[in-house]
């Protein structure tokens, strides 16, 4: 039997002058995280490497996340990130600056509890 999906978040990051798309991500993910508190863990005592995270990030350059980088800031569980076609880029027409606008799915798996 597959793992079960017992939660999933959605956050949106950006990066208003850097063009750095692996920071707005960080961001995303960070926004995604600070909706959840999952008490699960310390009312059953499962530990917390039973989890199985994805990430999934919306960019508009899916190639210039550093997943890995963003795989080591999750806080618990064995985590994956991966990054696809997404977000927003948004041009200032005055003075060409692009803002990056990252948006985040994160999900958290647990093996059939039963």
């Amino acid at each position: 039997m597959t793992d079960q999906r017992f939660i999933i978040e959605m956050g949106m990051g950006n990066d208003l002058y850097g063009q750095d798309y692996t920071k707005a991500a960080a961001r995303a993910i960070e926004d995604a995280l600070r909706h959840s508190s999952i008490p699960l863990f310390e009312a059953t005592g499962l530990n917390h490497d039973a989890m199985r995270v994805q990430v999934t990030i919306g960019v508009q350059d899916p190639d210039a996340v550093d997943c890995d980088a963003l795989v080591s800031n999750l806080p618990r569980g064995r985590a994956s990130v991966k990054a696809v076609k997404g977000g927003l880029n948004v041009a200032n027409p005055d003075n060409g600056n692009v803002i990056v606008v990252a948006s985040a799915s994160v999900e958290a798996f647990l093996p059939p509890q039963g």
